[in-house]
């Protein structure tokens, strides 16, 4: 009977550390939840900035896009002009049966005799550096078409090739002159500037009487436009303004010009 009030005592002794021990068990599962709490709003707000940082690329991205969509738009824009004037001149000289009149050596090489699509034949001063080219024949006028097709489809490189070939295959074609004037222009649209330079400077040296030789002028500018050499390029388009005043040659001349003065070149 006596050791019961001892065992309550004891009892109570081992439960007040036990007691003692609740509340900073209690606090400390507080501070984790709140650390825990923290550490969401932390992951949320950085969740939070990287989906803005997204949101901002993607609209830079869009509008980089727009920007790429309306250059290739101009591009494409500015290619079909390109060919519609190919299959313009094309037609053009389909209709008139010859690329361009042939020429025929006078005596003593001093004069050549141009006989005319019409039949009509007039004499003037040879040009030094000049070739003889004939009726072009339907192996001719295939080999050129050929060529030609491959520039309309943008295929510039095996376009140079094949154009290439036709000079070579037929020198004296009464074609010559126009695929001398496309290998020019094939290698200026595949940015081959210095290449198409020299194909534009032959059209003027070896055929003086074909009627490409002002379009290889006014590209002639351009190419040196292209190349950076200012003095020439304005050079070259101020005289072909001149030589050609009127006409939609000297505009576009005068148009390069401008827009060489507006760039301060």
């Amino acid at each position: 009977m006596h050791l019961r009030p001892m065992m309550i005592a004891t009892m109570l002794a081992f439960a007040l550390p036990v007691s003692g021990l609740a509340a900073p068990k209690e606090s400390l599962d507080k501070r984790v939840e709140r650390l825990e709490r923290v550490l969401e709003s932390k992951g949320l707000m950085e969740m939070m900035q990287q989906n803005a940082a997204m949101q901002e690329e993607l609209r830079d991205l869009r509008g980089r896009n727009e920007v790429l969509q309306h250059e290739l738009k101009e591009l494409k824009a500015r290619q079909r002009e390109l060919y519609l004037d190919m299959d313009r001149r094309m037609q053009e000289i389909e209709a008139s049966g010859s690329a361009k009149p042939a020429v025929v050596p006078s005596a003593g090489a001093a004069t050549v005799t141009i006989v005319g699509t019409d039949g009509k034949a007039r004499t003037e001063p040879a040009s030094p550096g000049a070739v003889t080219v004939n009726e072009p024949s339907a192996a001719e006028r295939n080999a050129y078409k050929q060529a030609f097709e491959l520039l309309k489809q943008g295929r510039y490189d095996r376009s140079i090739g094949e154009f290439q070939a036709f000079l070579k295959n037929y020198p004296s074609s009464g074609y010559a002159a126009n695929a001398q004037y496309w290998l020019g222009e094939a290698n200026y649209v595949s940015k081959k500037y210095p290449q198409a330079l020299e194909e534009f400077k032959q059209v003027m040296s070896k055929y003086p009487q074909s009627s490409k030789v002002s379009d290889a002028r006014l590209k002639l500018g351009f190419t040196y436009y292209e190349l950076g050499n200012w003095a020439e390029a304005r050079k070259t388009l101020k005289a072909l303004s001149r030589d050609e005043a009127g006409t939609s040659i000297a505009r576009l001349a005068d148009k390069r010009l401008k827009r060489m003065t507006q760039e301060g070149h």
